[in-house]
């Protein structure tokens, strides 16, 4: 086999071993100034105690994103892959999570009140201590995957499962 070949062949299989997707420093470092970053690779970005309110953040990737004591009032999530990430604390008042996969993230003691969780994933969801009793488009079936606590506070007729 031709050296060229191999060659071709060996850079193929190593780019076929790379992350598909790694994080975009330029694209968080616009969101960490408080700024909409539509369709966005953030994985694992460190917005701790970020404060912007109205921010668009739909379809982007969040995945193990740091969100924790965040501050992101109407901000539009529609769509975001936010699974796994931390947001201890955060508040999202009014804002949308439809569409939005929440797998495995934790949201203990995070303000959700009149959140829109229409066709939002929350399986493995943690809304321990979580503030929720107007938020929107959640469905007892969607709930029954995610886990609370006695602490948690939810549209009335809905409940959760102890984590």
């Amino acid at each position: 086999m031709p050296r060229l070949t191999v060659l071709a062949l060996f850079l193929a299989a190593l780019a076929a071993a790379a992350p598909a997707a790694a994080q975009n420093a330029g694209q968080i470092a616009r969101v960490q100034a408080g700024r909409s970053c539509v369709g966005c690779n953030l994985f694992q970005g460190d917005f701790s105690g970020l404060e912007a309110t109205g921010v668009n953040l739909s379809r982007s990737r969040l995945r193990q994103a740091d969100l924790s004591l965040a501050v992101l009032n109407r901000a539009n999530l529609s769509g975001a892959d936010l699974r796994d990430v931390d947001a201890y604390g955060a508040v999202f008042g009014g804002a949308s999570f439809s569409g939005a996969n929440l797998t495995n993230a934790s949201f203990v003691g995070v303000h959700l009140e009149g959140a829109n969780f229409a066709g939002a994933t929350l399986s493995g969801t943690d809304f321990s201590g979580a503030e929720m009793g107007t938020a929107r488009g959640l469905t007892q079936g969607r709930l029954n995957q995610a886990c609370g606590d006695a602490a948690t506070r939810l549209p009335r007729g809905l409940h959760i499962s102890a984590c």
